[in-house]
């Protein structure tokens, strides 16, 4: 199996041949959006460059506004509380949960303040957090809720694909990403208002933008008295080359996400029987999408045990395996600089979130993206292996 087929190839091509033309120069575009609004039963989809942009423009659409609070979880990379911060807001980070790795429904309830505005929940490796506990918050507290699904394409909770609980649903097209086109985001909502309000945000605050119209027209501006700008904006549109290899992706979302469900079956296997290592542990009524295959190595020595874990596996021809990321709180331009702004009541340690901080230095991500199902096999094998060796 390709990661990148000849259908996007050939997607491509026929965009590069359109030469950019003002006039067929948002034809991958349109289409996408259409598209990807119809996959996920939304009203309306709007690109962007990156998935960071997404979530920028959907916390500045929800009306946040500087001194406000949203709420984020600590375990996750910090793209997710960095657009609060760019919207001179403070983010206030919850725990997680201990064994499905997700945003902690208790925890944001102890964390909600009268300047709280938003949640951002990740669906962290692929996994749903916990909807049926959050969305209850959000509506006795009035708060927006806004989807961080970069990590989770085609995840299920109680029968319905993550994407559709938000007030927005971000999702990522980056490299590592269940659908890539290199970069690239995407938004969706139900709400026209808050589409128009994040399509002008994405596109300079045009006036002839609006929550289904991406662009304007050579009759729409070429008049000397038209007033181009209702509101100011950023310049977050996807090209056209990123949605032309988009779209592509699209039609294939199946078979790529189900490429990374099969490889984690065969993780799954290699588990067996053993007790060293503890999977992401996925809810009955959720679907995981497998993003990459997260386990916790339950040690009392994770500055020793987390390294001599990984070195053999690779001496055993593993990949290797990924770390999680820092603790958002815990890089240092937050410990830095946002730990000593005006409205930051949470101290930065390691008693704020404490199953975070367990989990974190813990945490093994293994891939998933493998093409090529007898590789995924061949590293399962290692794995069981390795497992053993370890406990020699």
């Amino acid at each position: 199996m390709e990661r990148i087929s000849q259908l996007e190839k050939q997607y491509v091509m026929d965009a590069l041949d359109n030469a950019f033309a003002t006039s067929l120069n948002s034809i991958y575009n349109t289409r996408l959006e259409r598209e990807f609004a119809e996959f996920f039963h939304a009203k309306y989809a709007i690109g962007h460059c990156n998935g960071t942009a997404t979530l920028h423009v959907a916390l500045l659409a929800v009306g946040v506004q500087p001194g406000d609070e949203v709420i984020v979880p600590a375990l996750t990379m910090s793209s997710t509380s960095i657009p609060v911060v760019l919207c001179g807001a403070i983010p206030v980070f919850a725990d997680s949960d201990p064994d499905t790795f997700e945003i902690s429904a208790d925890s944001i309830e102890k964390v909600i303040t009268p300047k709280t505005k938003a949640i951002i929940t990740v669906s962290l490796y692929g996994l749903a957090p916990d909807y049926d506990r959050i969305l209850p918050l959000c509506r006795k507290h009035g708060l927006a809720l806004i989807e961080d699904n970069a990590e989770c394409f085609l995840g299920t909770y109680k029968g319905r694909l993550v994407g559709e609980f938000g007030d927005f649903a971000s999702f990522s097209f980056q490299a590592s990403k269940h659908l890539t086109c290199g970069e690239g985001g995407m938004l969706v909502t139900d709400n026209e208002e808050l589409a128009d309000k994040a399509r002008r945000l994405n596109c300079l605050g045009y006036a002839g933008v609006s929550a289904k119209k991406g662009k304007i027209t050579r009759n729409d501006i070429q008049d000397p008295n038209y007033s181009r700008h209702v509101s100011f904006g950023y310049n977050y549109r996807m090209s056209e080359l990123q949605a032309a290899c988009a779209c592509a992706q699209l039609e294939r979302a199946g078979e790529l996400v189900e490429q990374r469900v099969k490889a984690a079956a065969l993780f799954d296997e290699a588990l067996q029987g053993q007790t060293l290592l503890r999977r992401q542990a996925v809810p009955a009524d959720c679907t995981n999408s497998w993003w990459t295959y997260c386990l916790v190595l339950d040690t009392d020595n994770p500055d020793v045990d987390w390294y001599r874990f990984r070195d053999l596996f690779q001496k055993n021809g593993g990949d290797g395996y990924y770390a999680a990321w820092k603790l958002s709180y815990n890089e240092p331009a937050y410990q830095d600089i946002l730990q000593h702004q005006p409205g930051v009541w949470q101290r930065f340690d390691k008693d704020l979130c404490p199953n975070a901080e367990y989990l974190q230095k813990r945490l093994i991500q293994l891939k998933t993206n493998y093409w090529d199902l007898d590789e995924a096999r061949r590293q399962a094998e290692i794995l069981r292996k390795t497992i053993e060796d370890y406990q020699k």
